[in-house]
């Protein structure tokens, strides 16, 4: 069992910055692949980026390609989410999630981001 726990998220005007963690607890996280996803209101839940635990090869959702960077502090057993310039678009719930690889099993309990004028 992998308990996970995020935090970070705000309120920010466009083209600024957040920074959202992801802490995690219970079992190793060795072999497994972390991932952040987002859902707007009456929008479908998006894959945003994801690394492995074991090596850091990453990937993100074109979207934010060149905006965002997802990492990892192994020792810390927490995974970040840099967001820079934010748009409005970017606005919805941004939960972090673990999985061996094929699914995601466990998920946080989701942070809030708020991109306004």
């Amino acid at each position: 069992q992998v308990q996970l726990a995020d935090s970070g998220g705000g309120s920010v005007r466009p083209g600024g910055s957040l920074r959202l963690s992801c802490a995690a607890s219970g079992s190793t996280l060795r072999g497994y692949v972390m991932g952040w996803f987002r859902q707007a209101p009456g929008k479908e839940r998006e894959f945003v980026a994801q690394i492995r635990w074991s090596g850091g090869t990453t990937y993100y959702a074109d979207s934010v390609k060149g905006r965002f960077t997802i990492s990892r502090d192994n020792p810390k057993n927490t995974m970040y989410l840099q967001m820079n310039s934010l748009k409005p678009e970017d606005t919805a719930v941004y939960y972090c999630a673990a999985g061996p690889g094929v699914t995601y099993d466990y998920w946080g309990q989701g942070t809030q981001v708020t991109v306004s004028s």
